[in-house]
Parts: C-alpha cells; sequence; structure tokens
C-alpha cells in the first residue's frame, strides 16, 4: 500500500502542471476558475496522502527543510493568516470568490505543494515536472496562435473559443497567459541547452517548434509587462555575454547590442508612426507614456493605493480585500476599470493585504530564489543563469500584473527544486509507531474536506447555471435552481447576487411580467439583502441593491426611505462612484418622469439636480454629471442653466462611451450641431456597428452644410443596416434637395 502512496504523491505533483490546459467554455456558469478548483483539490489530496506517509514513517527528505530559504513559503502563508484575521473580514479572505479562486485557501494549497515537492521529489521525479510543464506551455501557446489564426481568417476551429479582448488561450486573459509563458520560455530554452544525441533530432526540433509558439504567443498576447521585462533579460543577456563571453558569442552579442540600439533609437524617433502599426504588441509597446489612458490609471492606483495601506502599513487588510480601499479613491476620471480586485502590482497586492511583513517575505522569497540560482550557477551549473533571468522576468512583470495560481505555483516549484540533491531520504523520528490502519484512517479523514472545498462549490455553480438558462423562460425552475445553490452555504453567495443583479436589471424587469416579475425582484432583493447584511463593506452588494430596489415592478410600491439608506452606504463606501448617486438623484427623477409637466415635476427634477450637484462637487474634473444636469435642466425648460453646465463639462470630457452619449443627446436637443456632430462622431469612432447613431450623425453633418459626407454616411447605411435611412423621409427628401 505505502508504495502505491507514493506513486500516487508522484502524480499529484505532476498534475498541477497540467492545469493551464483546462478551459471550460460554457459548461460552468459564469465565474468559477476550474484551474484553482481543481488546485485546490488536487492539494486536498497531495495533504492527505502526505499524511499517510508521514504517519507511516516513510523515508522523505527531512534535510532539506534545513537549506536556507525554504522556511519562506511558510512564514509568508503565516503572516497572511494572522493579517487576514485581524483584518476586514476572515471568511471572505480565506474562500475569495467564484470570479478569482485565490485568498488563503488557495495560497495554502500552493505552500502544500512547495513543501511536498521538497520533501518527496527526487531529480527524476523533478525532471519529469520540468519537461511536462514545457509541453504544457507550449500546447497553450498553440491554442494561442489558433485563436489568432481563428480571427484572422474569420473562420470557427473546433474547441477554440473566442478571445475575450487580446488572446489569452487557455486562461482567457492575455497578461495571464503572457505572464505564464514568460517563465516557460525560460525553461523551454533550458531543455534545449542539453546535449542531444543522433537519435534526438526529432525531440530537439520539437522543442525549437515550442520554443518558436512560445514567443509567437506572447507576442499575440501583447502584455506590455512581461515584453518589457523580457528585453531587459535579453539585454542583460547580451551584456553578460559581450563582456564574459567569448569567440564567436561575445562577437554577436555586441553586434546584436549594437543593432538593438539602433532599432530602439528608430523606435523612439518614429514611436507616434509605430503606434498607428495594425500589429497589435507594436503598436501597445509604442503607446506606452505617461499621458496613456491605462498608464495613467495604473500609477493613480498605485499612489492611492500606496496611501491607503499607510493607514494599516503592519497588519495590512488581509487577503481578497484590497477591492475596499479600491472603491475609497475610485475616481471615474483617472480610472478606467469600474470594479476592482487587484492593483496591477502584485507589490502592491502583499503589501495591501498582508502588510509590510507580507511584501517583505515576498520580495524576500524572489531575492532568494535568484540568489539561490546564482550560487549554483557559480558553481558550474550553467543552466542556473536561466532561473535567474526567470526569477528577473518573475519580478519585474509583477510590476505591472497581479500574481495567479499557476505562475506562483510555477515559482515555488522550481524554487523547490533548486533544493534538490542527492541527499538520502530517511524516515521521521519523531512519529511514534501508530495502530496498522490510523494512517490510512486519518488520510481519508483530509479526503473528506473535498466535500466544501471543491464538491459543494462546483454544485453551487452548477445551480447557478442553471438558474441563468432559465431565468426569463422559466422563473420558478431558476428561482428554484438558486435557492438550492445559496442552502449549500458556500462562498458562492457573493456570486449570486452579482448574477442576480445582472440578470434583473438586463432581462429579467422588461422581458417578464405580473408575478413572475415580482418573484424575480423578490429574489434579487433578497439575495442581494442578505449579502449587503454579511459582507457590510461591499460597495457593489450595495450599489447593485440600491439598483434593484429603485427600478422595482409596477406591482409592488416603492420604499423610498430603504432605497435612499442603501445608496447612502453606498456613497459613504465609494463617494465618488457616479452609480449610487444617480441612483439617489433617480428616485425624485422616476417619480417625475410618471407625473404630467407642471410645477410639482419640476420640483422633483430640480431635487434631483440637486443631488447630482452635490456629486459634480464630489468630481470637480467629471463632465458626466455636467452634463446630465445640462440635460434635466432642458427639461424643465431652463435653457441658461443647462447651456452653463454643459459649457462647464465640454472642457472636461475624455473620449467615453457613456459620456459621449449624454453630451450628444444634450448638444442634439439644444441644436447645437457642431457639438452635436463632435460627439456623434465619437460614438461611432468608439462603436461603429451603432448604426442609429450613425444615421443621427448624417442629419448632423447635413445641419453642419456637409452634405456630401452626410449622402456617403446614408450610402453606407442602406447597405449595412437596410430599411433604416427610409425611416424618415423627411431628412431624405431635404438630403436630396441637398444634393
Amino acid at each position: 500500500m505505502g508504495r502505491g502512496v507514493e506513486r500516487m504523491v508522484s502524480w499529484m505533483l505532476l498534475l498541477p502542471a497540467a492545469l493551464p490546459l483546462i478551459y471550460i467554455s460554457g459548461l460552468l456558469y459564469p465565474y468559477v476558475a476550474p484551474k484553482t478548483l481543481l488546485l485546490r483539490s488536487l492539494a486536498i489530496v497531495l495533504a492527505a496522502l502526505f499524511a499517510f506517509l508521514i504517519l507511516s514513517n516513510r523515508p522523505l527528505y527531512w534535510q532539506r527543510l534545513r537549506q536556507k530559504g525554504t522556511w519562506l513559503p511558510s512564514a509568508l502563508l503565516v503572516v497572511a493568516y494572522v493579517t487576514s484575521y485581524f483584518g476586514i473580514d476572515f471568511y471572505h479572505s480565506f474562500w475569495s470568490i467564484f470570479d478569482r479562486g485565490d485568498g488563503l485557501l488557495t495560497l495554502t494549497a500552493l505552500a502544500l505543494f512547495f513543501y511536498g515537492t521538497l520533501l518527496y521529489a527526487d531529480a527524476p521525479l523533478f525532471r519529469r515536472l520540468h519537461v511536462f510543464v514545457v509541453w504544457t506551455a507550449s500546447l497553450v501557446a498553440l491554442y494561442a496562435l489558433l485563436q489568432w489564426l481563428q480571427a484572422a481568417l474569420g473562420v470557427d476551429l473546433p474547441l477554440i473559443s473566442e478571445p475575450r479582448g487580446r488572446f489569452g488561450s487557455t486562461f482567457g486573459n492575455a497578461a495571464y497567459l503572457a505572464s505564464y509563458l514568460g517563465l516557460t520560455l525560460f525553461l523551454t530554452i533550458g531543455l534545449l541547452c542539453e546535449n542531444f544525441g543522433p537519435r534526438d533530432v526529432t525531440r530537439r526540433n520539437a522543442l525549437y517548434i515550442g520554443l518558436a509558439l512560445h514567443i509567437l504567443a506572447i507576442l499575440l498576447a501583447a502584455t506590455r509587462g512581461t515584453l518589457l521585462a523580457l528585453a531587459f533579460v535579453s539585454a542583460l543577456t547580451l551584456l553578460y555575454f559581450s563582456w564574459l563571453g567569448s569567440g564567436r558569442i561575445r562577437i554577436y552579442s555586441r553586434a546584436a547590442i549594437a543593432i538593438g540600439l539602433v532599432a530602439a533609437g528608430l523606435f523612439f524617433m518614429f514611436r507616434a508612426q509605430f503606434a498607428q502599426v495594425p500589429i497589435e504588441f507594436v503598436s501597445r509597446v509604442a503607446t506606452i507614456s505617461l499621458r496613456d489612458a491605462t498608464v495613467e490609471s495604473r500609477l493613480f492606483i498605485w499612489r492611492n493605493m500606496i496611501t491607503e495601506s499607510l493607514h494599516s502599513p503592519f497588519m495590512g487588510y488581509g487577503a481578497e480585500h484590497i477591492d475596499v480601499l479600491f472603491n475609497r479613491f475610485y475616481d471615474p476620471v483617472a480610472i478606467v476599470e469600474q470594479w476592482f480586485d487587484r492593483s496591477h502590482n502584485a507589490f502592491f497586492d502583499y503589501l495591501i493585504q498582508y502588510g509590510f511583513a507580507g511584501l517583505l517575505l515576498y520580495v524576500g522569497l524572489i531575492v532568494s530564489f535568484g540568489y539561490t540560482a546564482y550560487r549554483r550557477f557559480v558553481r558550474g551549473d550553467k543552466n542556473a543563469g536561466l532561473l535567474i533571468l526567470l526569477a528577473i522576468t518573475y519580478a519585474i512583470q509583477n510590476v505591472f500584473v497581479f500574481d495567479t495560481a499557476s505562475t506562483l505555483w510555477l515559482f515555488l516549484i522550481l524554487f523547490a527544486g533548486m533544493f534538490i540533491s542527492d541527499q538520502r531520504a530517511t524516515g521521521s523520528q519523531r512519529i511514534p509507531r501508530l495502530p496498522r490502519y490510523t494512517p490510512a484512517a486519518i488520510s481519508l479523514s483530509i479526503l473528506v474536506l473535498l466535500f466544501p472545498v471543491s464538491i459543494q462549490p462546483l454544485r453551487a455553480n452548477l445551480y447557478l447555471a442553471e438558474g441563468y438558462l432559465y431565468h426569463v423562460v422559466d422563473i420558478d425552475r431558476a428561482t428554484a435552481a438558486l435557492e438550492k445553490g445559496l442552502a449549500l452555504g458556500t462562498y458562492a453567495d457573493l456570486e449570486y447576487g452579482y448574477q442576480e443583479y445582472q440578470m434583473y436589471i438586463e432581462q429579467q424587469q422588461t422581458m417578464l411580467e405580473g408575478d413572475n416579475r415580482v418573484k424575480a425582484y423578490r429574489f434579487a432583493v433578497n439575495t442581494l439583502g442578505n449579502n449587503a447584511d454579511r459582507y457590510p463593506y461591499d460597495a457593489r452588494t450595495l450599489t447593485y441593491l440600491g439598483h434593484v430596489l429603485n427600478d422595482v415592478p409596477p406591482e409592488i410600491e416603492a420604499n423610498e426611505d430603504e432605497v435612499r439608506h442603501v445608496l447612502a452606504r453606498a456613497i459613504e463606501l465609494t463617494p465618488k462612484r457616479l452609480q449610487p448617486w444617480y441612483l439617489l438623484a433617480n428616485v425624485d427623477i422616476k417619480k417625475a418622469d410618471a407625473m404630467s409637466p407642471g410645477k410639482a415635476r419640476d420640483e422633483l427634477y430640480l431635487r434631483g439636480i440637486e443631488t447630482l450637484k452635490e456629486y459634480a462637487v464630489v468630481v470637480p474634473n467629471s463632465a458626466e454629471p455636467r452634463f446630465i444636469i445640462a440635460t434635466l435642466y432642458q427639461v424643465v425648460g431652463d435653457r441658461d442653466e443647462a447651456r452653463k453646465w454643459a459649457d462647464e463639462g465640454l472642457p472636461l470630457y475624455k473620449r467615453d462611451h457613456n459620456v459621449a452619449k449624454r453630451a450628444a443627446r444634450y448638444y442634439v436637443t439644444a441644436e447645437d450641431w457642431g457639438n452635436a456632430r463632435f460627439f456623434l462622431q465619437e460614438l461611432t469612432e468608439i462603436d461603429s456597428s451603432d448604426y442609429e447613431v450613425m444615421y443621427d450623425l448624417a442629419k448632423a453633418e447635413f445641419l453642419n452644410g456637409n452634405v456630401e459626407e452626410a449622402v456617403r454616411i446614408v450610402e453606407r447605411l442602406r447597405v449595412d443596416s437596410p430599411g433604416l435611412v427610409e425611416t424618415d423621409p423627411a431628412f431624405l427628401s431635404a438630403l436630396e434637395g441637398g444634393e
């Protein structure tokens, strides 16, 4: 039995390398991270197997624990638990949420794999693991290439999913893909540096193909953090060989440096032109500047994250609570993202969650990795030089992205691998002899953890999928499924609330009627209300609850006081976010919309305007509330005040679809065709498939005297959206007369 357990341990240590190949499209809705769910499951099985080995006094490499640096993962784990216990909410810190799957539980799983590899793996097993990782990464890179071919050729390839934004392969996210391949690239090069015999031509050529796939996939991902990291380590490598190399390597390195300097100079000289090149990784690198919207947003987030972290520098806020800080300083003018739970900088993430101790341990882990690799390098292990470069790449790209379970697992496993030597495995002398079946019984008891950690969350996710499938066509079945999922008592409750909000606001309130709509409303309110009580720090839940309460079905009487109370709590948690302020103003505006024109109606509109004026003071550089106020003043007939607020908003405008839509509406109503034309052009450039906006642009062009442009747009619409132009025969007659 002991040998069978040992074989199973070997497989448990190898299987996480295959997790990047796991992707599920349409089978698990909406956001459960299958890779993380499986990683947690494998860690529990590994813990059960190791308990059996230890209690059976099977030989393990205990002496490796004496090596410097091996204590760092456990110390980081202890700090994470302590700071989370005293943080905002330990429950949430431990479990995380469906769409993230991180938290203390995942960090614990990663630590288990580190110490499992350290205590059990020998050189042949680690070699198999190395090879397994390389071939897995090559298949992931091949998948990214197939995604690109699918998009380029306009065909649907079997089993290849559509990318969400840039090509993310099986990760579904380009940054995750690039950060993972940025590490496995060096492992692939390491295998290519080995000595190949005459019979190894096929394997060598396959590795060259894998290396080429790595490079292509990283370029297709166009993640600037990884590209900058690889550029830096490439320059560092060339400098090393040009200084300490010999013969042709030194000559080639110096030539490459010269060519690189010339290429870099030309790139910076013609950066504006390169920014227009239709090759994404070239254009994205060329657009890096302090004026770039993404860069501005990141810098703003980092500055404020540092400021907020100083309020609790030693204890942090606990795992999975970065969003609480983000909501405090969220500013629609400075930040691109809406709801955010990472700072896009792994170092800041560790600082905010676990305080200075957590940050120092994380930095110490990277430094220890690099130092251990350096010691091996000076002792003659040339492949250790690749591990040094890998550590540098990992550190640099993590300045721009946040760590994922796949990259942190790989980093920890490679760190453990550096302590593997020819030492002899020994049994522990501290475990007393136990009854025969005790180790097996304890191992089986550990496996019971699979039920709350993996099986129940999976069931909750499947119930959520069923609820989504039937949330319009069969509200009773959908509600029953969702109630069953919530009754399981998993950490899915937050995700259930978010999805209930989307289902009700986007579809159920308009597509359902009568009792069915009332049922959908009550279930959404109950789910979000329970979450608001359980997670009172979650501004997103409170905002969503306020929105649902504000969009009460006509069959139910609205509770205005409750709506105002919930939205006031949301505003307290995220004071600069437009949505809760607009919903608060909409309490009065909605009543006014239902009334006949008159003084009473105008007074309600003015009350809503006063609420939005308060928000305009909070965000003095935001154009959106000013255009909303201008539009509302148009409704009450005060054109002077409307113009005043629009004039304030115009110089504050930054390209944004929602703001442009509000501004276009105002200027069309005000018959200011010059500004209307500008914002309608903005809308068509942001979304060229919005043909109704394009038709409005044709009218604005005509009224501005640009008859030829108006005719061109109309002719295009006749092809792209047949029948649309015929909906306004008066305009067509005027256009024909203008020609």
